[in-house]
């Protein structure tokens, strides 16, 4: 287990999708966010069932920054109530891991 983390949340543009993307890298609570474009989401809000075409957010990090990451994307989103779904992640390239950790600063 490492200390690096993929953060999930999902925009309803574009715009939003690359504005809170380029936040979190300015501002190294993320090293790097892939953008999916164009998901389909069905979920269920106020006991209805919803249907959105969404844009996906891949955010690298660290469990340092994770409850940053979270308030940023938070502050930044459209919705009442943006996901944030962390994922652990086990293992991987050691270099990718070491670029994720310099690419963070941890702030306090």
């Amino acid at each position: 287990m490492t200390d690096k983390r993929i953060v999930l949340t999902t925009a309803g543009s574009e715009e939003e999708a690359r504005r809170i993307a380029r936040h979190l890298v300015e501002k190294r609570l993320a090293a790097c966010v892939n953008i999916v474009p164009r998901i389909t989401s069905i979920y269920r809000w106020k006991d209805k069932v919803e249907e959105a075409c969404e844009w996906l957010l891949v955010i690298k990090t660290t469990a340092s920054v994770y409850n940053e990451v979270c308030t940023a994307i938070t502050d930044l989103h459209s919705y009442d109530l943006p996901e944030c779904v962390c994922l652990a992640i086990e293992d991987g390239s050691v270099n990718y891991l070491q670029w994720i950790g310099e690419s963070i600063t941890v702030s306090g």
